[in-house]
C-alpha cells in the first residue's frame, strides 16, 4: 500500500481524496491544513479515519507517508513541493505548480536531485475529449497540424468575487492564463506529443480590474519547436458559461473540439461529430481526477515517469507566465530555451 497524504481541505482536496479511496493500491493516513479543525472536517465529510495536522512539517515526518497531493493555493505549491521532495516524498502538485519561473526551477531542481515521482494536475488531459483528439492527431487525421487554438474561459472573479479578496489567500500574483489558462496551453502542448513552446507574444484587454496588478483576460500567439503556430486565450472576466476549446487544423483534416473533418473519410462534405464527453464545466467534480490518480499510482509501482510529470509541465508554465509578461510590455516576444 502507498500511503497518502493529503495537504490542503478545500473543494479540488475532496476529488483527490474520493480518487485515492477508490485506488485499490493507496491508503489515506493525513490530512493537512491551516487548522486542525478545517483538516478534521474533510476528513468526516469524506469518511477517511486518519491523522490531521496543522503542521507540514510534521504531516512529512510520518514514515508512512508514500505520496503529497499539494491541494493548497498555488503561492505555497513551491515551498511544499521541495518540501516534499527533500523528504523522499512522490508528489501531486496542483496547478499553477509555481507563480513565478524562479519558483518553478527551484521546484524542477529539487525533484531531480530527490529522484521522486511527480503528476501535475492538468487533469485535462484524461478528458474523453482531449484524449479522443490527441489519437486523431496521432493516427493522421489532420496531416501536419499547422495550428493549434485552445481557449479557458472561465468567470469565478465576477461570480465568486469574495473568494479572491479573502486577506488569507493571496494567488493572484499571476494572471488568468497562469491560474486557469495553463490548462489550455498543457492541452495544446499535449495533443502535440508534448512539443516544447519556443516562442511567445502576448496581449490582453486593458479593461481596469479591482485587481490590479492580474490580468483577467490574455491572449497568446505560440510557436511550437516542430513548426506548428499556437493561439491560446485565458480569461476570468467573460460574463459567459465555462468553455473549454480544443481545435487543431492540418493540411489533411480538422479537429473542432468534438467535430472533424478529414481527407481519410472519402466524400465526406460538412464536420462529423466524435462521440465522447466534453469538458463544458469548472467544476471540479466533473474532471477525470479518479483517471489521473490512478496513473500517477500506476506510474510510482511500475518506476516509469509519467508523461504529465513537473519535468514536462516546466514549459507550459514559462509559457505562461512569458505570455503574461508580454502582454504587460506590449506585446514583446519572449524566446524560451
Amino acid at each position: 500500500m502507498i500511503g497518502v497524504a493529503i495537504q490542503g481541505a478545500g473543494n479540488v482536496a475532496t476529488e483527490h481524496i474520493k480518487a485515492y479511496q477508490n485506488n485499490p493500491h493507496t491508503q489515506i493516513v493525513g490530512i493537512g491544513s491551516r487548522t486542525l479543525e478545517s483538516a478534521r472536517q474533510k476528513a468526516v465529510a469524506c469518511g477517511v479515519d486518519c491523522e490531521v495536522f496543522d503542521s507540514y512539517d510534521r504531516l512529512l515526518d510520518r514514515a508512512d507517508v508514500n505520496l503529497v497531493s499539494i491541494c493548497t493555493p498555488p503561492d505555497l505549491h513551491a515551498a511544499e513541493t521541495i518540501a516534499a521532495a527533500q523528504a523522499g516524498k512522490h508528489v501531486l502538485i496542483e496547478k499553477p505548480v509555481a507563480v513565478n519561473a524562479d519558483e518553478l526551477h527551484a521546484m524542477d531542481a529539487a525533484v531531480q536531485k530527490a529522484g521522486v515521482k511527480t503528476v501535475v494536475s492538468f487533469v485535462l488531459r484524461w478528458n474523453p475529449m482531449v484524449l479522443s483528439i490527441k489519437r486523431a492527431v496521432e493516427k493522421g487525421w489532420v496531416g501536419q497540424p499547422l495550428l493549434v487554438q485552445a481557449d479557458y474561459w472561465h468567470g469565478p472573479t465576477h461570480q465568486h468575487p469574495k473568494k479572491f479578496e479573502r486577506p488569507t489567500w493571496n494567488p493572484m500574483t499571476a494572471g488568468a492564463l497562469v491560474h486557469g489558462g495553463c490548462h489550455a496551453i498543457d492541452a495544446a502542448r499535449f495533443v502535440l506529443d508534448n512539443d516544447p513552446i519556443v516562442q511567445v507574444s502576448g496581449v490582453s484587454a486593458r479593461k481596469s480590474s479591482h485587481l490590479e496588478t492580474y490580468l483577467a483576460t490574455t491572449v497568446a500567439a505560440v510557436q511550437f519547436a516542430r513548426g506548428t503556430a499556437g493561439k491560446i486565450s485565458g480569461s476570468t472576466e467573460f460574463f459567459m458559461p465555462y468553455v473549454f476549446n480544443l481545435e487543431v487544423f492540418g493540411d489533411e483534416g480538422v479537429i473542432r473540439n468534438n467535430r472533424f473533418y478529414t481527407k481519410q473519410i472519402a466524400g465526406q462534405r460538412d464536420l462529423a461529430d466524435i462521440p465522447t464527453v466534453l469538458p463544458d464545466s469548472g467544476a471540479v467534480s466533473h474532471h477525470p481526477f479518479q483517471e489521473m490518480i490512478d496513473h500517477f499510482i500506476d506510474c510510482i509501482l511500475t518506476d516509469a515517469e509519467s508523461h504529465d510529470n513537473l519535468a514536462a509541465a516546466v514549459n507550459t508554465h514559462l509559457a505562461c507566465f512569458a505570455a503574461e509578461a508580454s502582454a504587460r510590455d506590449r506585446g514583446v516576444p519572449i524566446y524560451l530555451a
